[in-house]
This record gives C-alpha cells, sequence and structure tokens, in this order.
C-alpha cells in the first residue's frame, strides 16, 4: 500500500514515517520524542501538525509559540523554525502532513507566518481522521475527500474567508451520486471524478454533504453495503461478495458491515 520507515533513535524517541500516494500528500510522520530537539530547518512543503501527548514549543519569525493537543499548527514552506518540548523531560506524541506547497498556495504563505496555530476542533478531527485512515483498507475516495476538507479549513483561516453557508448549486451533487451508483465496485479518485464531471473537487464534496447529508465516500460505502446484503440474501458467499462489489476483501467488508448493522456479513448470510 505504502512503504513505511521507522526507526527508534533511543527506548524513548520513535519515528514512523510513509508515503500515502496521496495526491498533494508527501509525506506523513507519527513520533514521540522525549529529549530531541530540532535544529532551526525549514521544509518545502506545509506542515500541518496535531500534537497527541505533551506540548511543543517552536520558533518561527523570531516568535515563540506553542502547538499542544487542543490546536492544530499549520507551518508554511520555506520559512525556518525548530521544535523542543513544551515541558522539560516529559516529551510529546505528534502527527504531521506534509503538503506539496500548491497544495494550500504559496500566496498564503505571509498569513502562515503571522498566524500558524489554530483552536478548531471540526479541522483539528478531520486531521487525525485522516491519519487514522491511513492504518486501514486504502480507499482513494475517501482519503481525498477528508484532505480536500483539511486544506479548505485551511485556506478558510489563512484567508479569512469562511464559506461554508454558501448555497451550493444542486446539479453537481445529483449528477457524481449517478456516477457513483453506476459504478459500484470500481475505485473512484476524487481528482479523477471531478475532472471527468467537469467541476472543482472542493465544490462537489461541499455539494454532495449539503445535498444528502454525508459525503461522498460515506454514501459509496453505504450503497456498496446494501449491495453486499442484497446479495448474501440470494446465497452468494461473502467472500465473493466482497470483491464484487468494491471492497478489497472480506475483512474489509466485515469491518464496515459490522458497523453499519453489528453483525458480520457471515451471521447475516447464516440468519436468511
Amino acid at each position: 500500500m505504502y512503504g513505511i520507515r521507522e526507526s527508534r533513535s533511543t527506548n524513548r524517541e520513535r519515528v514512523r514515517a510513509f508515503a500515502p500516494n496521496l495526491y498533494g500528500v508527501t509525506e506523513v510522520l507519527h513520533a514521540t520524542f522525549t529529549d530531541h530537539a530540532y535544529p532551526q530547518h525549514s521544509h518545502g512543503a506545509w506542515t500541518v501538525l496535531i500534537v497527541d501527548t505533551g506540548a511543543v514549543r517552536y520558533d518561527i519569525e523570531r516568535d515563540t509559540r506553542r502547538a499542544d493537543t487542543r490546536r492544530v499548527t499549520v507551518l508554511p514552506p520555506y520559512v525556518a523554525h525548530n521544535g523542543e518540548s513544551a515541558n522539560a523531560g516529559m516529551g510529546f506524541r505528534k502527527r504531521v502532513l506534509y503538503l506539496e506547497a500548491d497544495a494550500i498556495g504559496e500566496s498564503l504563505i505571509g498569513k502562515a507566518v503571522d498566524n500558524s496555530t489554530y483552536d478548531d476542533p471540526r479541522l483539528r478531527a478531520e486531521v487525525s481522521a485522516l491519519h487514522m485512515r491511513f492504518d486501514r483498507a486504502r480507499d482513494d475516495l475517501e482519503w481525498e475527500t477528508r484532505l480536500e476538507k483539511i486544506i479548505q479549513r485551511i485556506q478558510q483561516h489563512l484567508s479569512g474567508k469562511h464559506r461554508e453557508d454558501d448555497a451550493p448549486t444542486r446539479p453537481p451533487a445529483h449528477v457524481l451520486r449517478e456516477y457513483l451508483d453506476a459504478r459500484l465496485s470500481e475505485g473512484h479518485r476524487l481528482e479523477d471524478v471531478a475532472r471527468r464531471l467537469g467541476w472543482n473537487k472542493t465544490h462537489l464534496i461541499r455539494s454532495f454533504t449539503t445535498e444528502f447529508g454525508i459525503p461522498p465516500h460515506r454514501y459509496l460505502i453505504s450503497r456498496r453495503i446494501e449491495e453486499a446484503r442484497r446479495r448474501l440474501l440470494t446465497g452468494q458467499p461473502a467472500a465473493d461478495v466482497a470483491v464484487d462489489v468494491g471492497f478489497y476483501d472480506q475483512a474489509h467488508l466485515t469491518r464496515h458491515f459490522r458497523s453499519h448493522l453489528a453483525t458480520t456479513p457471515g451471521a447475516f448470510k447464516r440468519s436468511i
């Protein structure tokens, strides 16, 4: 699925890094540090950081700031910064997305220097959810949907323009639904779908979620579960059903099936 590099410099320092092959993301880093202190350095990518335990103290543009478990820190590319535990001897655990410079926009670098930390529970929840999804079976549509929400919300913070209440047009949502319904078993990359349908992918996600109450990837999963139930009721083996309706394997189907119905495909089939 993707290459994972894991190293331990000491018993108390741990680093896990991988490239998820998700457009716009150059690297994902999960790290636990106790004694390590980053020297002054810079990246060619945007750094989107959440802290799970402890707190991080960092300097940027001669200004000392703090990243903690409540907030999301967004460091711009090409701007020098450092980092170390804000609490001596306690350490910290963090998860980081490194995004291409053009994913958020180089025109917003100055804004990020001025304000790099956001007390935004919704944004933090989206960043955390994307990290957790990387440890599950690959789902391009969900990964891209969540990443696009993260990028859009960061751009809103940096630009000062919050557009959640804009009324999206109806046609994109309905066209996307029809497109997904006709291709339930196929893998989908949101970038490709948006290009094929002729709309911006951010607008597609917002339009679909507003119109139908769930984002596209959740709609697709629910429709696949619905189709799986129909096939199980005809007596088809669960392993065959899983692949036929678009899941990677039976385990992938079982996880989502249990989430929807509190039972497994096998138990559902035996209940007939």
